[in-house]
């Protein structure tokens, strides 16, 4: 098979929590099954990227395999990765994935991989760029908690897009969501653009500005199967030619990256 025929890899990240199945109640990766639909409703393949030990060599293991990244939704993300210390109501933080999803976003980003961020997703690029997030957002709303609609119910919500923005060439100006999410972006990380707002103000998309494809959307799209259209934009920014040109160059940064680990 021609490196042209071959289909667009999404790796998917996942989480690491207690499951039960059976007899049987251990620490298991997993990832909603509507993530996995969702790639391959648009004519790609699936790869579970589930959170390990974090080095330089793993994360270019899994980077050189997949040919886009999602960075799917989940637990929130540690506060103390913002120069913040958790609120009461934040989860626990699931520091091994933290580590893990900043690395291979990272990687990502200095390959110039097309990332997908969905909720949780959205959260990571802001705080690895330098942003920070609202750590409870009826704190900031005067008690209001429209972005969920109760425990493992999602709230409907109205999107309207910033014009010019990638996300609008994808949506148009305004998009149903389907929205689970008690925190949001507070301070913006200087190199992204919000892209879209709910009709509250709060931002529910940001995106890197210029050719690459770095998206990330505070609502969970894989709730909506009969709308793939983040996912189709995503694979078409992975498929050939944007995947050739990236793996012909070697990717920005890596020099740096081999020459520390060939100094350790």
């Amino acid at each position: 098979m021609s490196a042209s025929d071959r289909p667009v890899v999404v790796g998917l990240t996942t989480y690491v929590e207690r499951a039960q199945q059976g007899v049987w109640d251990v620490p298991a990766a997993y990832l909603q099954y509507q993530y996995v639909e969702s790639v391959t409703r648009v004519g790609a393949v699936a790869t579970l990227l589930p959170p390990q030990p974090v080095s330089a060599a793993a994360v270019d293991a899994v980077l050189d395999r997949v040919d886009a990244l999602v960075l799917t939704g989940g637990k929130d993300v540690d506060a103390r990765l913002y120069g913040e210390q958790p609120h009461a109501e934040a989860d626990e933080p699931r520091t091994e994935r933290d580590a893990w999803e900043l690395g291979l976003l990272r990687g990502a980003l200095d390959r110039g991989m097309p990332v997908l961020g969905i909720c949780r997703g959205a959260q990571v690029l802001n705080v690895a760029l330098g942003g920070t997030l609202e750590q409870h957002l009826p704190d900031a709303m005067g008690g209001a908690d429209d972005h969920r609609a109760g425990l493992g119910k999602f709230a409907g919500r109205t999107v309207r897009t910033v014009p010019g923005s990638r996300l609008a060439s994808i949506l148009g100006e305004e998009a149903g969501a389907s929205c689970y999410h008690h925190q949001a972006i507070a301070k913006l990380a200087p190199d992204l653009v919000a892209s879209g707002h709910a009709e509250d103000g709060i931002v529910e998309a940001v995106e890197l500005p210029g050719e690459r494809f770095v998206l990330a959307v505070q609502w969970h799209p894989e709730e909506t199967l009969d709308d793939v259209r983040l996912f189709h934009a995503l694979t078409e920014a992975a498929a050939p030619g944007g995947r050739a040109d990236r793996q012909a160059q070697e990717p920005p940064g890596r020099d740096h990256d081999d020459k520390e680990r060939e100094a350790s």
